[in-house]
């Protein structure tokens, strides 16, 4: 197996509830390494660039509303198959839908507040790091 990178954002509902310790934990139990992180509140330029494929969907500015609202802790994270360990980890995007053990099945509130998101394709934790870190943590993505 090769190593990958990926990136992975706890929401501001995640970081307004005090779940980063247990989220990071869960992904260190995993066995999954956290090469950098940072906790920031995000500009909407950065909203914009991260949620681009959704401009002009009825839920865009609901979205980018809601992402700029707090603090969020940004993580460029390596693992085996990184990508696809961790979607499996954070579960469905509704949490009505997200299997309990799942970080969104545990923890979130609703389909708008489900307290993570995580990089769908290699090819998006490359742009997503981007967005968030310096070009040296893109090598490997």
């Amino acid at each position: 197996m090769v190593a990958q990178r990926t990136f992975v954002m706890i929401k501001p509902d995640g970081v307004k509830r005090h779940l980063i310790g247990e989220i990071i934990s869960r992904l260190e139990k995993k066995g999954l390494n956290i090469v950098s992180m940072k906790m920031l509140k995000m500009s909407r330029e950065m909203a914009e660039r991260l949620y681009e494929e959704h401009k002009g969907k009825s839920f865009y500015e609901e979205l980018v509303s809601y992402i700029t609202s707090g603090q969020v802790v940004c993580m460029v994270i390596e693992g085996d198959e990184a990508v696809s360990v961790l979607r499996k980890m954070i579960g469905s995007t509704d949490p009505k839908d997200a299997m309990p053990g799942t970080i969104r099945g545990d923890f979130a509130l609703s389909k708008s507040e489900n307290v993570i998101h995580a990089s769908d394709s290699p090819e998006k934790a490359l742009k997503e790091i981007s967005i968030f870190f310096s070009e040296e943590l893109q090598i490997n993505a």
